[in-house]
C-alpha cells in the first residue's frame, strides 16, 4: 500500500475523505491539531518529516473569514504561501513522492458570477485568500518541474458534506434555528462539490496531474438545497422573500453600512449564478461527480 502524507487532514475535508483514502493509501497526517500525526505549524517552520512519501495531498489552508486587519490578511499567505514553502523544504529532505496534489479554490478567478466558468479563465482573484492560493500554485508549479513531480491542482467549488463550513454551514444553521429564507424562489446556483469526491479523484490524479475545476455537474440551486436539508432536519419548507421586498431591504441595508445583514452587494450575490465546468477533469480523468443533492447528509 502506498504511502501518502495528508497536510490539513484532520479539518471538515479531512474528516470527509479519510475513511475513503483509508482504503487505499497508507496515511501519515500533518498539522497542529492533537490527532494529527506529525505535530507542525506550516506556517512557521518545515515539519520534520519520518519518511519519504509516495503521494502528498496538501489540503492545509486558510479559508472562510474575512480579513480585517492587516495581519489577518497577512495570516492567509503565512499558512497558504509560506505553509506550501515549508512543506516542500520538508520533502527535500526526506525524498520527493511521486505526486503532489494541492488543494486550491475556484476563487482563483476572482468571478463573482458566471456560467461554467473553465480552467482558462484568467486567475484575477484579488483577495487575500485568492491571492496566496495563486502564488501556492505557481511555487507548487515551478518546484514539481524542477523535482520532476507530478503536480496535481484541484480548484473545487463550495463543499458539502458532514459539519460543512462557510455557505453551506451557515444555510443548515439558519434552516436549524427557522430563519432562513430564499430569496425569489430560490433559484440561484452556485457550483458544489461533495467533499469526499476528493478522495476519489486522488487516484486518478497519481499518473495523469493537471489542472483541474471539481464540482457536481448537475448543479443544484439553493432551494433545492435548503429543502433537502430542511428534509433531513424535520423542517418545513424555508420561506421565500420576493424579490422586491429584498432589494427594499437591501437598499435599507445600503444606508446602514457593512453590518447590516444585507446590502445591494450581498443581494447581487446572493441571486446571481456562479458556476464552473467540470468537463475537463471529467473527459481527462474519466471521473465522475457524486450527485450533491443525492448523498449530501447533514
Amino acid at each position: 500500500m502506498e504511502k501518502l502524507l495528508f497536510t490539513g487532514g484532520t479539518g471538515f475535508l479531512g474528516h470527509n475523505v479519510r475513511p475513503l483514502l483509508d482504503k487505499m493509501y497508507e496515511i501519515t497526517t500533518c498539522g497542529i491539531t492533537p490527532d494529527d500525526d506529525i505535530k507542525a505549524n506550516l506556517a512557521k517552520e518545515a515539519p520534520v518529516l519520518p519518511e519519504r512519501y509516495d503521494v502528498v495531498l496538501h489540503a492545509c489552508g486558510k479559508a472562510h473569514v474575512v480579513p480585517k486587519t492587516e495581519a489577518e490578511k497577512q495570516a492567509f499567505y503565512d499558512v497558504n504561501l509560506r505553509g506550501t514553502i515549508h512543506l516542500c523544504d520538508a520533502l527535500e529532505v526526506v525524498g520527493m513522492p511521486k505526486v503532489l496534489i494541492f488543494i486550491s479554490t475556484v476563487a482563483v478567478y476572482g468571478c463573482e458570477f458566471g456560467e461554467l466558468v473553465t480552467e482558462k479563465h484568467p486567475l484575477d482573484g484579488t483577495t487575500p485568500y485568492a491571492k496566496s492560493k495563486i502564488q501556492a500554485e505557481e511555487y507548487l508549479t515551478e518546484w514539481c518541474e524542477r523535482h520532476h513531480v507530478t503536480l496535481g491542482i484541484l480548484r473545487p467549488s463550495l463543499l458539502a458534506g458532514k459539519d460543512a463550513p462557510g455557505n453551506l454551514g451557515a444555510m443548515v444553521n439558519g434552516v436549524k434555528k427557522g430563519f432562513y429564507m430564499n430569496i425569489a424562489g430560490g433559484k440561484v446556483v452556485k457550483s458544489i462539490l461533495m467533499a469526499e469526491d476528493i478522495a476519489n479523484l486522488v487516484p486518478l490524479l497519481e499518473e495523469k496531474g493537471g489542472v483541474y475545476n471539481v464540482c457536481d455537474t448537475n448543479q443544484p440551486s439553493f432551494g433545492q438545497l435548503s429543502e433537502s436539508v430542511a428534509k433531513q432536519l424535520g423542517k418545513g419548507k424555508p420561506l421565500n422573500i420576493p424579490y422586491w421586498m429584498a432589494w427594499c431591504m437591501a437598499k435599507i441595508g445600503d444606508l446602514l453600512g457593512n453590518k447590516a445583514p444585507i446590502n445591494s452587494y450581498k443581494l447581487e450575490k446572493m441571486t446571481k449564478n456562479l458556476t464552473f465546468s467540470n468537463d475537463k477533469a471529467r473527459k481527462e480523468l474519466n471521473w465522475e461527480p457524486l450527485d450533491v443533492l443525492t448523498n449530501y447528509i447533514i
